[in-house]
């Protein structure tokens, strides 16, 4: 930690730890989102009179029209400071380069070897900040022949594989390539780039030093391919698509019911015995064609077929509180909006409304894990743009109004006029 004075917010993990946020769009946002929900005072710097890409990527729009924030940015930028400084130009990049100084991590993901040239990358930075960790998001990585190549998670779910063994098997509707339906390859990389951090902060307070961090969205994701990339190198096999039975486990998968659809997974021998007992159907589970997992994968379209015209007799409602109290994992298949108003995910505390310093209401999903000692806290919304530029640079940098005047003047930053939110 710098010697200046840093905020202390409310008991969280991370109070005390200063993030600077020069990242956009969904991996890196998503990174320092989760350290400032443990406490960490996160910068999140946008360029003046743009922003970050997601503020316009609506509709819907927070404010129904399109002079406000897209929703999408409220999902991944709550408790952060918005600055705007156009770093291009060499006032904004001393900014910067001041900012680093008084900084613990820095999260960025522009093109390799970018800001090198306004002497914002991490030699130059830690130069002056040896207990820097420097974090830089990219597609591809710092090395590599696809390194210079900008990365989006749509490429990337395609070039990994998973759009290989997500959706219909060869040959059934809809078995073109498919994504996942939310940008999985983003949030996988935002998920190690905050695990990564943490881990480098950890070692930097028992050592002293700082470190690089080179996260890359194609290797996230790869590492994520898990279990298919372990059976593939294990048998050679390519994996492929198999809609929404496992490559593994029978029967794990939807089947039509009277009114709808549920998802069954009978995830071991004595789970698929009692789903027998369940359907009324206990000569499958003796017969020896099934009463293996080994051989009721070997099996799988004879057993799923006669499971099928068994759990097409049942309306959803029954079969599900059938299979509850025989302790059987089952569930609907749920949209949005189902979800949302579950009672379970109420009882959970999930959803919180925020509000901005124009009192315009953002309901957001937090973090989902209970620490006891130190949970999740939601201090602010997301913000508006360039909203805190003058107070943070005032705070930390000691610059006085007629300096940030100037500064503003010449379009180096910006500062958000602050207005009444009218429903």
């Amino acid at each position: 930690m710098n010697d200046d004075v840093r905020p202390s917010h409310s008991g969280g993990a991370l109070d005390g730890i200063r993030v600077l946020d020069l990242s956009r769009v969904l991996a890196g946002p998503w990174a320092t989102q989760i350290l400032g929900d443990f406490g960490a005072q996160v910068l999140k710097v946008e360029k003046p009179g743009q922003g970050d890409d997601t503020r316009a990527w609506g509709p819907p729009f927070i404010c129904g029209n399109s002079d406000s924030d897209a929703a999408y940015f409220t999902c991944c930028n709550r408790n952060k400071e918005a600055l705007a400084i156009d770093f291009a130009r060499p006032e904004g990049a001393a900014l910067i380069r001041r900012l680093a100084l008084r900084s613990d991590i820095l999260v960025e993901n522009f093109r390799v070897g970018h800001l090198k040239k306004y002497g914002l990358d991490y030699d130059s930075l830690s130069s002056e900040n040896p207990r820097l960790i420097y974090c830089s998001v990219t597609g591809f990585g710092q090395s590599g022949p696809y390194a210079d190549r900008g990365g989006y998670d749509f490429l990337i779910q395609g070039m990994s594989g998973l759009m290989s063994v997500t959706g219909q098997p060869d040959g059934g509707s809809g078995s073109e390539p498919l994504k996942v339906g939310i940008p999985v390859s983003d949030l996988f990389t935002g998920l190690y780039v905050a695990i990564s951090a943490l881990a480098a902060l950890h070692h930097r307070n028992l050592t002293g030093e700082g470190q690089y961090i080179d996260c890359a969205l194609l290797d996230s994701q790869l590492a994520t391919l898990a279990n298919q990339a372990a059976a593939y190198l294990t048998d050679g096999v390519r994996p492929k698509a198999r809609g929404n039975e496992h490559p593994n486990v029978v029967p794990y998968r939807d089947f039509a019911t009277a009114d709808g659809r549920l998802l069954i997974a009978a995830a071991n021998d004595v789970q698929f015995q009692r789903l027998c007992s369940v359907l009324g159907c206990q000569e499958l589970a003796e017969d020896k064609r099934f009463s293996t997992n080994h051989n009721r994968n070997i099996n799988r379209r004879d057993l799923e077929k006669r499971l099928a015209l068994l759990i097409k007799q049942w309306p959803s409602g029954a079969l599900l509180d059938a299979m509850e109290r025989a302790k059987l994992p089952c569930g609907p298949v749920n949209t949005i909006d189902q979800i949302l108003a579950d009672p379970h995910v109420l009882g959970r505390d999930l959803v919180h409304t925020l509000y901005r310093d124009d009192g315009t209401p953002i309901r957001v999903i937090g973090y989902p894990h209970r620490l006891s000692r130190t949970p999740a806290r939601y201090r602010s919304a997301p913000p508006r743009l360039a909203q805190d530029t003058r107070k943070v640079l005032a705070k930390l940098l000691d610059l006085d109004d007629a300096a940030l005047d100037v500064l503003e003047a010449n379009g180096t930053i910006a500062n958000a006029v602050t207005s009444s939110h009218v429903d």
